[in-house]
């Protein structure tokens, strides 16, 4: 008992410490899981229950930043209440309701941890992962707005496979991750003018966060590391 109990104190004081680290864990931990389901017909629900885990994790990041926390639940419960509809009913106008708000609440938890780590001038081991965290918020918050420009605008985008059907969401988000990582695989191409936009806006978006955030977390660990 006493173990047990040590155990979970010990689990307290880390997410205290390190919030960040769960909310990298959860979105790592989704894209592990879905292709061991998805072949089963259970993708869409694993994506799901991950993302109101998230969304929670989102708002709990964003407590920690200098960010108002409100803003963070008037976002994140119609969110987890459309996410929640659109699994259980199978409906994509919900599934794209839920995905237009999760954009956006990812948009604003990305800003927030952005906003925490270039608050001061000391690098924590918590803001390591908030950069890690804000990757993946950004990758997130593209992928659903393309999920969104797509159900708005069919035909936006194209792929080397069966390009006359629409994309599924993780062909969107791995389109969203070569993007924001300036990798550029092309297997999934914008058409629309919309949905270039969205890419072209991401390609900024990435450029700028490794320019301007990962590089002064970089130099400020390096100048710690000499003092």
């Amino acid at each position: 008992m006493a173990v047990s109990r040590l155990f979970w104190l010990r689990w307290q004081v880390l997410a205290r410490r390190h919030p960040s680290a769960f909310l990298l864990a959860v979105q790592l931990l989704s894209l592990v899981v879905y292709p061991l389901l998805d072949p089963l017909g259970g993708g869409r629900v694993v994506f799901g229950a991950f993302g109101v885990l998230a969304l929670a994790l989102v708002v709990w990041v964003v407590n920690r930043s200098p960010a108002n926390t409100w803003m963070a639940w008037v976002l994140a419960v119609p969110a987890f209440v459309l996410s929640v509809l659109s699994v259980v009913l199978k409906s994509d106008a919900l599934l794209v309701a839920s995905s237009a708000l999760e954009a956006v609440l990812y948009f604003y938890g990305a800003a927030s941890l952005i906003a925490y780590m270039m608050s001061d001038h000391r690098v924590t081991a918590d803001e390591l992962y908030a950069a890690g965290a804000t990757f993946t918020l950004l990758a997130w918050g593209f992928a659903y707005a393309f999920l969104v420009c797509q159900a708005l605008y069919p035909g936006s985008f194209t792929g080397a496979v069966e390009p006359e059907r629409p994309r599924s969401w993780i062909e969107l988000l791995f389109l969203s991750f070569t993007n924001l990582s300036a990798v550029g695989l092309g297997d999934v191409i914008p058409l629309g003018l919309g949905a270039r936009v969205l890419v072209m806006l991401e390609q900024f978006a990435g450029v700028g966060y490794v320019a301007v955030v990962v590089s002064r977390l970089i130099g400020l660990t390096i100048l710690r590391a000499k003092g």
